[in-house]
């Protein structure tokens, strides 16, 4: 299982973004989708998560980023109001199982956000 991340960019203060995640290969059914991300220096850390309709969100994008996706594996972020702090290398992440039952836990390459004026 792929999954290609895209929709990263340069998006001065109070900008916006909207990244999607295209999920490819061998999928009978995906369980977890999410966004995460890792700032130089820092650790990685969960930003969004989907799952049967229920979302969960980090404190400091609430109310800011919104996670959906579509009935074809694509995973969306739409990321409003971002601020210098929002700067980071953000990957998508799937989990779930092949047609195969066999379980998968993958990782995109990840896309860069800067917020900068």
């Amino acid at each position: 299982v792929q999954l290609q991340a895209s929709g990263g960019g340069l998006v001065q203060p109070g900008g916006y973004l909207r990244l999607s995640c295209v999920v490819s290969g061998d999928i009978y059914s995906i369980n977890i989708m999410g966004w995460y991300r890792q700032a130089p220096g820092k650790e990685r850390e969960l930003v969004a998560g989907i799952s049967g309709g229920f979302t969960n969100y980090a404190d400091s994008v609430k109310g800011r980023f919104t996670i959906d996706r579509d009935n074809k594996n694509t995973l969306y972020l739409q990321m409003n109001s971002l601020k210098p702090d929002d700067t980071a290398m953000y990957y998508c992440h799937a989990d779930g199982r092949s047609t195969h039952w066999a379980p998968f836990d993958s990782w995109g390459q990840g896309t860069q956000v800067t917020v900068s004026s």
